[in-house]
C-alpha cells in the first residue's frame, strides 16, 4: 500500500539528478544466509508518483510492468485515468487476466526518475506491483 505524507504543507525533498545508473551488488556477507540456487524474488520499495511504495518485485524475465489494486486504490486513481489497454495477461496460476487498462507514471529508485507504462490489474498478488529492469 502506498504511504501517504506526514503533512501535506511539509516541503518535498528535492530529487537528485545525476548521469549514472546504480548497480545493485551483493556482497559475501549477503549470500551467507543464502543457499544456492539463488530463486527468492527481489523486494524493492520505489517512489512510483509521489508515494514511497512497498512490496515491489523486480522481474527481469517480464516484458509488463503490472500494477494491482492495492497500488491503484493507494495512488488514489480513477477509471478516468486508465488509457485502453486490451491485450490479456497470464498471471502466475497461468490464468488469462484482462486488464483495467495503463496508466504512465513516474517511478524513481535511485537519483534517476522514469516514466513507465503500467498495466493495471483486478486480480490478487502478494506485491503491490511488478517492474522488470531496464
Amino acid at each position: 500500500m502506498a504511504q501517504l505524507p506526514a503533512e501535506e504543507s511539509q516541503p518535498k525533498p528535492k530529487r537528485v539528478k545525476m548521469k549514472f545508473h546504480p548497480i545493485l551488488i551483493f556482497s559475501e556477507e549477503d549470500k551467507a544466509r543464502t543457499t544456492p540456487p539463488h530463486d527468492d524474488a527481489l523486494v524493492i520499495t520505489p517512489r512510483i508518483g509521489d508515494y514511497d511504495v512497498k512490496r515491489v518485485m523486480v522481474d527481469d524475465g517480464r516484458g509488463a510492468e503490472v500494477m494491482y489494486p492495492d497500488l491503484y486504490k493507494g495512488l488514489m486513481l480513477k477509471s478516468k485515468d486508465l488509457m485502453p489497454y486490451s491485450s490479456p495477461l497470464m498471471n502466475f496460476d497461468r490464468k488469462l487476466v484482462l486488464p483495467k487498462g495503463m496508466i504512465r507514471l513516474p517511478i524513481q529508485t535511485g537519483p534517476e526518475i522514469m516514466k513507465v507504462n503500467f498495466i493495471v490489474v483486478d486480480t490478487y498478488s502478494p506485491y503491490t506491483a511488478i517492474v522488470g529492469r531496464p
